[in-house]
């Protein structure tokens, strides 16, 4: 399983940290064709999962985090990737381009990646700092894609409105619950979202609707935040190849936000709904594509998520 000039066991142990990805209900669909001069990025049609993402874009955006955490652990062997975006059964291939001095950059966000999680837990009550705002929108654009921060009031209620009625018609659809159910409850070997990590029960008064993990009963007083940080990750176009490079982005925004002590989740049911997605970009103004909604805060540290062998990664030929 020799690429790129690194030995086998090398190649399990980039792959392994591609494979630190978030993907919807953790299903990790994702799959590596490996050869001497390449490395090949699959989707894994046994972990899509149809009714919550019909047309497989939540499952690309997967696949895109996962290509930028083979590019970081390239990179921290002095490997510069190579890496083209592809329209057919693979979604994209890493070639050697030389060699790669791996800076700071490289190395802080390469450290964030076993430390990253998606933190589903109520988090504390602390604005994010402006900074820190401004250091996720440059991480973003670093991937030519584009983070909008959801501030106007106004803004805020409608794209609060728009969660509650996408979260709303996932409710009413008996395949999507059965999907949550197959991928929290019973779970999927190495993968799915175990209870230590599901958070914990939506209430009432919550201001956001938020996913039912079967998460563990709510404590006194451990309610959610009201005013969380809530940004939008957009491409500037639409497709696979976007949803590709938005994928990229996202893991990037998530790697810093590690780096800098913050907390994210997703809340990308208007994005996962058709109709609701068309209110939301026309809501951004239309000339941006919605890819994933997050919000983003203080949390408390949850377990990790378990993660598919290496083996069970590979695809032969």
């Amino acid at each position: 399983m020799e690429a790129l000039g690194l030995t086998g066991d090398e190649v399990a142990e980039v792959l392994a940290t591609a494979s630190l990805a978030p993907s919807l209900h953790n299903a990790q669909p994702w799959r590596f064709r490996v050869a001497p001069d390449r490395i090949e990025l699959h989707p894994d049609p046994d972990r899509h999962l149809p009714a919550t993402d019909p047309d497989g874009r939540e499952a690309r955006l997967a696949c895109g985090a996962a290509l930028f955490n083979l590019r970081l652990a390239l990179q921290a062997r002095g490997i510069r990737p190579l890496v083209s975006l592809l329209p057919g059964a693979a979604l994209a291939e890493v070639r050697r381009g030389g060699r790669y001095p791996a800076d700071e950059e490289t190395r802080e966000l390469l450290a964030a990646v076993p430390a990253r999680r998606s933190n589903r837990r109520p988090f504390r009550d602390v604005p994010v700092p402006v900074a820190h705002r401004r250091a996720l929108v440059r991480a973003v654009e670093r991937e030519r894609s584009w983070l909008h921060v959801v501030a106007d009031a106004d803004e805020r209620y409608q794209v609060r409105r728009l969660v509650t009625k996408a979260h709303r018609v996932q409710t009413e659809d008996p395949a999507v619950r059965a999907e949550l159910t197959a991928w929290t409850t019973h779970r999927a070997p190495n993968g799915g979202v175990p209870a230590e990590s599901a958070g914990v029960l939506p209430a009432p008064q919550d201001e956001w609707a938020l996913r039912d993990f079967h998460g563990a009963p709510r404590p006194p007083g451990k309610d959610y935040e009201p005013d969380p940080l809530v940004v939008v990750l957009c491409s500037f176009y639409a497709g696979p190849l976007a949803e590709v490079q938005a994928g990229q982005a996202l893991q990037r925004l998530l790697l810093t936000a590690t780096s800098l002590g913050l907390s994210a989740s997703f809340m990308s049911q208007p994005i996962e709904v058709r109709q609701v997605r068309d209110e939301l970009r026309r809501l951004l103004g239309g000339s941006v594509v919605p890819q994933a909604l997050l919000r983003v805060g203080y949390g408390s540290p949850v377990p990790p998520t378990p993660r598919r062998a290496v083996r069970d990664l590979l695809l032969g030929g």
